[in-house]
Parts: structure tokens; sequence; C-alpha cells
């Protein structure tokens, strides 16, 4: 029997990979628990994320759940050509870049500021009152929150805002009728509900300032506005410019329950937005391929917008999410 030999070469990569397992295996059974920390996370994404990925097949079928995926009739992209045809897109693309827009300009700003206004503040006790009262609203269901705006705004029943119109002698205004006064309610009820929540982040980034930048300035002279925006904003720009860019993933995202609640049929006109038009087509009128192609569209546009915001950011030197 002949002896195969083998290369010196072959032999060192033999040894490195044997090496290389070895090493692997002591590194996983020694963050074994580590692991198992994390296995309920990846299996959410894993099973809520990533496999109903698969569905996304229909919007190019003529899909019917009796025959399924392999049975149902493939038809392209013509459930998309039909809906960039309708007047309804350009409603519903008008009416939900308003309300991005109006979230972008009046609310994300917000978390930002009122971060750095905490972070100003000396008595922690304060401090810490002030966090835990601007963080409740953000676990408050929809439901709630739009309960209670109906409380503040009907024109009927002593809505409370309108009762007080009226005590001042001035007329009343239906704000939950009004399509004018609608965007500015999704907006300020954004505000109150997420704003507190949204400063965790900007919080945990200003905790890691050197206190010593800070001792340095107030040695030449530098009031409080002035290391605010020459230490404080700085040190947490990145984490300004990261959260944007998420903050585009979702940008035609308007938040279904919210809008839902909200709309009626005087309002329809500008709250009608993809989020209320998905659930409209596809649950209540059954179209479920009509209504996947008009959700993979929002997607697709959420994710050119945030490679497109990352190549950009990278471009003027900052570091982007990927």
């Amino acid at each position: 029997m002949a002896i195969v030999q083998t290369s010196p070469e072959k032999q060192l990569v033999r040894r490195k990979l044997v090496k290389n397992n070895r090493a692997l295996h002591r590194r996983f059974k020694r963050h074994l628990m580590f692991y198992f920390m994390l296995l309920p996370g990846v299996l959410y994404f894993l099973i809520y994320k990533y496999v109903p990925m698969l569905g996304v097949l229909i919007a190019f079928q003529n899909y019917q759940p009796f025959l399924g995926f392999a049975g149902s009739k493939w038809v392209g992209f013509q459930h998309f050509t039909y809906f960039f045809s309708e007047d309804t897109f350009w409603l519903l693309f008008r009416n939900t870049l308003i309300l991005a827009l109006y979230n972008l300009i009046f609310f994300f700003p917000l978390p930002i500021i009122i971060a750095l206004l905490l972070n100003e503040m000396r008595k922690e006790v304060f401090k810490r009152v002030i966090q835990t009262m601007i963080y409740i609203p953000h676990f408050v269901s929809w439901v709630v929150v739009v309960g209670i705006t109906y409380l503040l705004f009907s024109a009927e029943g002593g809505g409370v805002i309108n009762e007080m119109l009226a005590s001042f002698g001035m007329q009343k205004i239906n704000f939950l009728l009004s399509d004018s006064w609608f965007r500015s309610l999704i907006t300020f009820q954004v505000i109150w509900k997420d704003t507190g929540w949204g400063t965790i982040i900007f919080l945990a980034a200003l905790a890691g300032v050197d206190p010593q930048l800070y001792e340095a300035a107030r040695m030449d002279g530098a009031g409080r506005l002035r290391q605010m925006v020459h230490i404080t904003l700085p040190a947490i720009r990145s984490t300004i410019v990261i959260l944007f860019i998420l903050r585009l993933g979702s940008f035609l995202d308007s938040g279904f329950e919210q809008i839902f609640l909200m709309l009626n049929s005087m309002n329809r006109e500008v709250g009608e937005v993809f989020d209320t038009y998905v659930y409209t087509m596809g649950i209540q009128n059954g179209d479920f391929s009509y209504s996947t192609a008009v959700g993979l569209f929002k997607s697709a546009v959420g994710l050119v917008l945030v490679v497109g915001a990352n190549f950009l950011v990278k471009k003027f030197g900052e570091e982007g999410i990927y």
C-alpha cells in the first residue's frame, strides 16, 4: 500500500485549522451562558422578522389562500403597476410624507434638547423625578392616548379644551373632525408619548463624556452654553447621526394603530396613509397580494433612504451604521 505524503504547507494549514477549532470550542464553552441569553432574541428575529419575509412572494402573485404559494398564479409587477397608476397612490404618498416630515422636524430634535437640559441639572433628585415623569407616557397604549385626546379636544360631551374656549367667550373648535388639525394632533400625541423615552440613548451617550473636558473649559472661562456647544454636542454627534439614519428606515411608518384610531370620515382625506391602506385592502377586502405589494414598496423606500443616508454620512467623515 502506497503512503500518501503531504506537503509541509498542507500540514501547517491542517494544524492551524485544528488549533482554531479547539480555540473556538473552548471559547464557546466559556461563554455558553451568554449564548443562552442571546438565544431568545435570535429566535424572535428569526420567527417574526426573517421567516415572514417569505410572504413577500405573494406581492408578485395573484395569491389565493386555498391554492397556497405553489398554486397561485405569478403576475410579476402587475400589482405595483396598478398601485402606482391609481390616484390613491399620490394621496397616500402625500399624507404619509407630510406626517413623516412633521415627526422628523418637530419630534426628532426634542429628545436631544431634553437630554441636554437634563444633563445640565445639578440636583440629582429633581433630575430623576423629571426623567420618571417624562418616561411614563411611553408605556401608555395608543388606545389610551387617543381616549385622552378625545376627552381633551372633543367638541361635544365636555371636551376640556373646548370648554375652556367657551368660558372665555370663544367659539368651540371641532378638532377631531377637522382635517386642518389632524396632523397637528397626531404629531402632538407622538411628542407627548415618546419624547421622554427617546432621551434614554442620548443621556447614556452624555454619561460617557469625560468630566475633565468640562473642567478644562471652565478654567478657560467657558460658560454653560459654550460648554454645551463645543463639548456636549460634539460628544453625542455620532449618536445623533446614527439615530437619524435609523429613523429614516421607518420614515414612511406613520404608526397604524394611532392613525387608525384617529381616522374618521371627515379627516380621512388627510389621514389615510400607507399603513391604514394596507389594513383596509389586505384585512378588510382580502386582497392579500395587492396589500403586500404596497407594504413592500414602503419597505423598499425605507431601505433606499437608509443606504443613501449612510453613504452621505460617510462621505462627510461621520460613522454610519455599517
